[in-house]
């Protein structure tokens, strides 16, 4: 069975340098960091494959291409947590209702 081809990345200047900031930011959550990361080693001029990055951050090649693929069709906000299903909560984190 082939594998995919990898979605092209290509990046702005503009927005490649939002996406360092983040990264280097002490305040951004590890998460949207390391998703960063990947966005921009995929948007390198050499074009990786996602088993290339994966294998260069210590991930699975399916989060690379899932990172990526979100971040062609929604940008930025592709790299933020997506809701999750089920029921919302019904108690308070802190204890009191």
């Amino acid at each position: 069975m082939p594998s995919p081809v990898a979605v092209v990345l290509s990046l702005t200047e503009e927005a490649r340098e939002q996406l360092e900031s983040l990264i280097r930011a002490g305040s951004t959550p590890q998460a949207f960091a390391f998703r960063a990361q990947v966005v921009l080693r995929a948007a390198d001029p050499d074009c990786p494959p996602n088993l290339q990055i994966a294998a260069e951050l210590g991930c699975n090649r399916h989060t690379v291409a899932l990172w990526r693929g979100r971040y062609v069709r929604q940008g930025l906000a592709g790299l933020q947590d997506a809701p999750r299903p089920g029921r919302p909560r019904s108690f308070s984190p802190l204890g009191t209702c």
